[in-house]
């Protein structure tokens, strides 16, 4: 079985060592230590973690992603790279449903932080996996959308969603419409058809978890 999870943690972390902890990544904010401390904590912080979704808890979490980012940067990505195998999102039986969608997405966050990047030519079988990622994300953060919202990637499948109203179609490559749907829409690579202004709309919506 491919694992697609560990050649993502294993790529982002060749770059994240290339560039340095001062490089840009395109979240806004973050420069890469601090892209390496937000994945050390979600791993190897379970005390904090879950403020990483919960609001009463989002204080400490950044406090904590703090502490751990102004840690000696190589052991930092030291530990980005090795996944630990008694998390809940990187155990052996859980490490490519948790991860494969994250250290994509982190590894792109770093990658079209930096001018001339390119979209990488992606095997099938990951763009695949993309895909069965893509479509509940799109259910889920598109929901109350006032349109009618088709999501479509050409050769993988569509899906419908919205609250109603008019047409929107958002086509692209999985991997595109899942940097588009968490939140990623000024790098992501994909064709929306539809009213200008829903479109605009669409474009500059809070989108993500």
């Amino acid at each position: 079985m491919p694992r697609y999870a560990r050649a993502e943690r294993e790529a982002l972390a060749d770059l994240l060592l290339a560039l340095g902890p001062d490089a840009p990544t395109i979240n806004e904010g973050w420069a890469t230590r601090d892209l390496a401390a937000h994945l050390v904590l979600r791993e190897r912080r379970p005390d904090a973690a879950g403020g990483l979704v919960l609001a009463p808890l989002r204080g400490y979490a950044e406090r904590v992603r703090r502490r751990l980012a102004a840690r000696p940067y190589p052991e930092l990505v030291a530990q980005v790279r090795r996944a630990p195998v008694w998390s809940p999102v990187s155990n052996p039986l859980t490490d490519e449903l948790a991860n494969t969608l994250e250290f994509f997405i982190h590894h792109e966050d770093v990658r079209r932080a930096s001018s001339g990047w390119l979209p990488r030519e992606l095997p099938h079988g990951l763009q695949a996996t993309l895909w069965k990622r893509a479509a509940p994300l799109a259910r889920l953060t598109l929901r109350r959308f006032p349109a009618d919202l088709y999501v479509q990637a050409p050769g993988y499948g569509e899906i419908s969603v919205g609250r109603g109203g008019e047409p929107l179609r958002v086509v692209g490559a999985p991997a595109e419409l899942v940097l588009f749907l968490s939140g990623r829409q000024r790098v992501a690579r994909v064709q929306v058809d539809g009213p200008e202004s829903s479109a605009r709309q669409l474009r500059s919506a809070s989108l993500g978890l």
